[in-house]
């Protein structure tokens, strides 16, 4: 794969931080289609994006379709703990993690799958070898 901008220290996870969605929130996620991430871009500009999103159990997970080129997934990935998601009124400022485990990314694809199944050309996209590691785990923050 291409560039791997991760800001330095973006794995690492506060034990005083939640790191699932409570059950309401994650029945919300599930049932939007799509939904909007606010990422902030180096030169401090908020940028917002529809992109899809995958519940499974108490994960949420992301992909950009665009691979490590997509300007949401470059502006996460420097900058992690400062992204939201905003489903309808409601914003929800999440932090990033990188989640390009094989179990991860296999989870991910088979929620796309089953959710966006009918969607046949751009599910393809989210499903080739270049989308896959730009699987990102999102959580409370």
């Amino acid at each position: 794969m291409g560039r791997r901008p991760w800001a330095r220290g973006a794995l690492l996870i506060s034990p005083e931080r939640p790191t699932t969605f409570d059950r309401e929130t994650l029945d919300l996620l599930h049932q939007r289609r799509e939904v909007d991430i606010e990422t902030v871009r180096l030169d401090g500009k908020r940028r917002r994006t529809r992109i899809w999103i995958v519940v499974d159990g108490d994960r949420v997970y992301v992909r950009s379709v665009r691979g490590d080129r997509g300007q949401w997934y470059q502006s996460v990935s420097e900058r992690p703990d400062e992204a939201a998601l905003h489903v309808g009124d409601t914003v929800f400022p999440v932090r990033a993690v990188p989640a390009v485990d094989e179990e991860s990314i296999a989870r991910c694809s088979a929620g796309l799958e089953s959710k966006y199944g009918r969607s046949r050309a751009s599910l393809l996209s989210m499903l080739q070898p270049s989308t896959l590691e730009t699987t990102l785990l999102l959580q409370p923050r």
